[in-house]
């Protein structure tokens, strides 16, 4: 009694579970038992047939006792064949049933699983934490923004900046003016600096003397010819 309760009450478990390991063992064992056969009966068959060729014309009762021979070997390896193929059929379907077993053992677990995790958590739970996040999402960005344009508008001076346009739009068209040889004569010009005012005289003056130089030389070398 005390075993039969064993096997209704979870004792039984693990007996189970190695009863179809057992059964491939055992019907492994047998399938190479008759692996064996197989090959003996084949060796058994072509003996006979070699006696029955050896004498098919010296002594025909040999011969015909040998074939007589060889057909009951035949007929045992026919036996032993489908044997064979029986014992690897119920191998394949053991295995598989065993798979089958195993697999929807585990499916079930994962449904204890799944139905653990969601015990408690409703639809309603669901969208009840999905408006809160939503909400906690919206504060943040007001925040964000709130900081941001507070920070964005500290110590800025539109005409200040409308100012500090004025003189980059100015000296990009001084640039422009430059760099086409026209000299502009608006009321920016006398910004440019004295030193290079200076320089750009300096510039123009240095031709004029050394012309004078050179009138001077010609005239002296012109008196030394006289």
């Amino acid at each position: 009694m005390s075993g039969w309760g064993l096997g209704w009450f979870g004792g039984g478990g693990a007996k189970q579970k190695e009863a179809p390991k057992k059964a491939i063992l055992q019907l492994r064992g047998q399938l190479e038992m008759l692996s064996k056969r197989e090959k003996h009966l084949q060796n058994q068959m072509d003996e006979q047939d070699a006696l029955a060729r050896k004498y098919v014309s010296t002594n025909k009762n040999a011969a015909k006792a040998a074939l007589r021979r060889k057909k009951q070997f035949e007929h045992s390896l026919e036996q032993t064949s489908s044997q064979i193929m029986t014992l690897e059929r119920e191998i394949y379907s053991i295995e598989t049933a065993n798979i089958n077993k195993e697999t929807l053992d585990a499916m079930k677990n994962a449904g204890k699983a799944m139905q653990h995790i969601h015990q408690g958590l409703t639809i309603d739970k669901v969208d009840q934490t999905m408006e809160e996040l939503r909400e906690q999402h919206a504060i943040g960005e007001e925040i964000s923004e709130a900081i941001t344009q507070s920070i964005g508008a500290q110590g800025v001076d539109e005409d200040e900046l409308d100012e500090e346009l004025a003189e980059l739009q100015q000296e990009e068209l001084d640039n422009k003016m430059l760099d086409t040889g026209n000299v502009p004569v608006g009321d920016k010009v006398h910004r440019l600096p004295s030193a290079a005012q200076g320089e750009v005289k300096g510039k123009a003056a240095r031709p004029a003397e050394e012309e004078d130089e050179e009138e001077e030389l010609r005239k002296l070398q012109a008196e030394m010819a006289m």
